[in-house]
């Protein structure tokens, strides 16, 4: 897709028309003006961010950083007009920058697959905007159109796909959704005697209440795991994952829920507050080794595989 195409069709939050072109990788954010007692927009925008301070919203509608389909700059004292959506860029004051490069392992014109590091996120959100292998990816190619084609856990590292031509991103989402992609995974975590392995565990995986984890619940398996041992070190072993589905963590879930949480998890089996700084020094020792699919398009068999190895922490 040709530059002045996507800049004037594409934005982050997936709709169409946005009126302002992406910024060093970011393409703008919108919100949505429903129905309301506010009577300015500046009221609204203050109810709506409550995380933010009057006064810099303030500012930035008076700098004609927030604009309108039309991409006329907004002011914040005007009426408040709902049924429209805003655009803008968001921004993360004081993002710090994850200190591990984000390797490319193929690229053509479809396909662009990558061995993300431990602690880049996927895609903007919430704290995270510029350090995400997305926003990077796009900056690097001058690609801002590329999407992911699926995504990978913050604290995993490995291989992952992005699509570099809209029309065919359903095709190969579809491979993930139909679970026709071999996704193997490896894992450094404790030994337990008595597990006969190869071992296929499953399970119901539900949205915890709390912190963004997942539970398992009573009711019928909808995730499986395949467990293999690859190699032992006192009461540590390395691990060859096989997810048969795709659950939110459904590896670190599993995992722990057979006594085996892997080694420096942050969420399983005890969350650790998310306001606390990244351990550069002790990453989730998960990778996303390899995945492998028919192409959509030639049939051609593909298989991407992560050049990067987990580490054996103290015992």
């Amino acid at each position: 897709m040709p530059p002045d195409v996507c800049k004037a069709a594409f934005c982050e939050a997936g709709g169409p028309r946005a009126p302002l072109p992406p910024r060093d990788g970011v393409a703008p954010s919108r919100v949505y003006l429903p129905p309301g007692p506010w009577p300015t927009l500046l009221d609204f925008l203050a109810r709506r961010f409550r995380f933010m301070e009057a006064d810099v919203l303030r500012q930035r509608l008076e700098e004609g950083h927030i604009v309108d389909d039309a991409g006329v700059p907004q002011r914040p004292d005007e009426p408040y007009r709902p049924r429209q959506w805003l655009w803008y860029y968001r921004e993360v004051p004081g993002e710090p920058r994850v200190p591990f490069e984000l390797d490319i392992l193929h690229r053509d014109e479809r396909i662009v697959a990558v061995d993300k590091p431990h602690f880049l996120a996927s895609i903007p959100g919430g704290r995270h905007l510029r350090e995400t292998a997305l926003t990077r990816l796009r900056a690097a190619l001058d690609m801002p159109w590329l999407t992911p084609v699926h995504r990978l856990d913050r604290d995993t590292a490995g291989v992952m796909l992005f699509c570099a031509d809209p029309a065919s991103r359903g095709a190969y989402q579809s491979l993930f959704q139909s679970r026709s992609v071999g996704k193997e995974y490896e894992a450094i975590a404790p030994w337990r005697a008595g597990l006969a392995l190869p071992f296929t565990y499953r399970s119901r995986l539900e949205p915890s209440a709390e912190h963004f984890i997942m539970r398992e619940a009573p009711g019928e398996p909808n995730s499986e795991t395949r467990i293999e041992l690859m190699e032992r070190r006192g009461g540590l072993a390395h691990y060859r994952l096989l997810p048969a589905t795709g659950r939110k963590h459904q590896l670190r879930a599993h995992m722990s829920a057979l006594g085996m949480p892997i080694c420096n998890d942050t969420f399983y089996p005890r969350w650790r507050d998310a306001g606390t700084p990244d351990d550069y020094g002790r990453p989730l020792q998960l990778l996303a080794r390899s995945v492998a699919f028919a192409d959509p398009f030639s049939g051609q068999l593909r298989r991407f595989e992560s050049r990067r190895s987990l580490d054996w922490p103290p015992a």
